[in-house]
């Protein structure tokens, strides 16, 4: 490692009162927990994609049309429909 980058390491650490230990540490656990959070999205897209390659041409076109819908004013139109 060079020098310089070392020297500004230590220069950094003594302006936030830390030590460069401390702050090389904390730089670890913000990099591992931002990588477990991007994973934990990651996984979680994944399973909704698998999720969607399981569902029918059908349905995945279907999927959203709803978004905005009144259930009551959907109600109606069922009742409406079925039983006039």
């Amino acid at each position: 490692m060079e020098d310089s980058l070392i020297k500004a390491a230590k220069d950094e650490a003594e302006r936030r009162g830390t030590s460069l230990s401390r702050l090389v540490a904390d730089l670890f656990r913000s990099l591992t927990a931002a990588g477990a959070r991007r994973q934990a999205t990651e996984s979680a897209s994944d399973l909704e994609e698998d999720a969607l390659r399981e569902l029918g041409s059908r349905t995945r076109r279907l999927l959203g049309v709803l978004r905005e819908a009144d259930a009551d004013a959907y109600k109606e139109h069922l009742e409406g429909k079925h039983f006039s």
